[in-house]
């Protein structure tokens, strides 16, 4: 299975205002801001080379960005890379042991994505978005 790029870097933030000026004047190119009310989160995307940072704040304490902050602080979330095949990643990674974090939703790009739960990671939580490229 190969993966292609790098995607994005998910940063879990509590303000995300303050952490969008903070990265313009960091010098990264805004992309957009969304909110996905249906996770409870807001999310602004800024362009960094071939790949995105991805700045996450929670909208209710229930989502699961809220819970990182809780548990863990701002910081890296996750990071996710980009599939050269989406549909055969899942059975891929199902077959070497790795637990899938729920089903396959569609993600803040409305592409699909996937969660490999972080136990089996190193700690780190891995997200898998369709690279469009599926034959």
């Amino acid at each position: 299975m190969s993966m292609n790029k790098l995607d994005h870097i998910g940063i879990a933030v509590l303000d995300l205002d303050s952490a969008v000026e903070t990265y313009k004047a960091l010098g990264f190119e805004f992309i957009e801001r969304t909110r996905m009310d249906e996770m409870g989160i807001e999310i602004a995307f800024f362009k960094c080379g071939e790949s995105k940072i991805e700045l996450l704040q929670g909208l209710k304490e229930e989502s699961s960005i809220s819970k990182h902050i809780e548990k863990k602080g701002e910081g890296i979330q996750h990071l996710c890379f980009e599939s050269d095949n989406f549909q055969k990643s899942i059975e891929y990674y199902k077959g070497k042991g790795f637990n899938i974090i729920g089903e396959p939703v569609i993600g803040a790009e409305g592409k699909p994505i996937y969660f490999l739960h972080p136990k089996a990671t190193n700690k780190v939580l891995i997200e898998i978005i369709d690279g469009g490229k599926d034959k």
